[in-house]
């Protein structure tokens, strides 16, 4: 695979997927849910926010490609659609200081 540097349209999605995930609110939804598959109301729990506030963000990381909904029983479990995220997140937890 061509490096960012060589390829502009690597670089774009690079930076699109990065954009997508640069509000504290959706960095934490990413990291939670690369633990595990959550619910909405799960989220809500654990972020301490309101359930239009999630949704709004997990509407804009499904709008990215990065989140997706499976549907179970009538109830939505979001999980990640681009499984590299798992590995940002962890390199990013390893820049914090």
């Amino acid at each position: 695979m061509p490096s960012i540097s060589e390829n502009p349209d690597r670089a774009q999605h690079l930076a699109d997927i990065v954009k997508a995930i640069a509000h504290p609110v959706r960095l934490r939804i990413v990291a939670i849910i690369a633990a595990e598959d959550q619910r909405v109301g799960s989220l809500v729990e654990r972020l301490g926010t309101t359930q239009a506030n999630v949704s709004q963000h997990l509407r804009i990381l499904r709008m990215s490609g990065l989140v997706t909904a499976v549907r179970k029983n009538g109830a939505a479990r979001y999980t990640l659609a681009e499984p590299g995220l798992k590995d940002l997140i962890n390199c990013l937890e390893g820049c914090a200081h």
